[in-house]
């Protein structure tokens, strides 16, 4: 009898107890698991992102996401693309579309803002004309705020000129007289380095 109750005893001890039955008894640590507890988290539609004036080039998109056992990690792509700050950036998730058409070139059009006897200003997008007969002396940027300042050569007497624009790059512009030229001041939406390059009809500002 007491050999039998030896060996009972020796059978116990010699079992492996785990804390949690559900899981295996080695590799416990390393197992990740899921929840199904409801988080009420809505689903992405589309968020949008706005870059300031000065940004000209986007390097690259981070996403940062939370995986099913709870760990968070990101995810970058390299872009290295050009963009419009004008523009915002929306990060979206959509189920198939439609394959656009490529576009035509269309003959780039302008609109005239300011239109005096001796001078007319026209803008299409990220240019403007300025349509004179006059020598441009020499033209430089100023900023806060960020405009174009250009000198005109001509004797002329005129009344101090001011006009504010709506939905153009231009902004306002001023001009004023001075002792034998007359200043043509162009303020800007935002921050840009340009290129000026003269022609037939006058110059023509290409801002970058």
């Amino acid at each position: 009898m007491i050999r039998v109750f030896l060996s009972l005893f020796l059978m116990l001890v010699s079992l492996d107890a785990r804390e949690n039955p559900f899981f295996p008894s080695t590799g416990e640590a390393d197992i990740t698991y899921t929840s199904n507890v409801d988080t009420k988290v809505e689903p992405l539609k589309r968020a949008t992102i706005t870059l300031p004036s000065s940004a000209r080039i986007i390097k690259s998109v981070t996403v940062k996401y939370k995986n099913l056992d709870g760990s968070v990690h990101e995810k970058s792509e390299i872009l290295e693309n050009s963009v419009d700050w004008h523009l915002p950036i929306f990060i979206s998730q959509s189920y198939g579309g439609t394959v656009s058409k490529p576009k035509t070139k269309q003959r780039e059009s302008y609109t005239k803002i300011v239109g005096l006897k001796f001078i007319s200003l026209q803008t299409s997008k990220r240019k403007l004309k300025i349509i004179t007969k006059d020598r441009m002396i020499r033209n430089f940027l100023l900023t806060k705020p960020h405009r174009i300042v250009c000198d005109f050569k001509r004797d002329i007497d005129i009344r101090s000129y001011e006009k504010s624009i709506k939905k153009s790059i231009v902004t306002k512009v001023k001009v004023g007289n001075h002792k034998g030229y007359y200043r043509v001041v162009i303020e800007l939406d935002g921050y840009y380095r340009y290129q000026v390059q003269e022609d037939a009809k006058g110059y023509l500002f290409n801002f970058l």
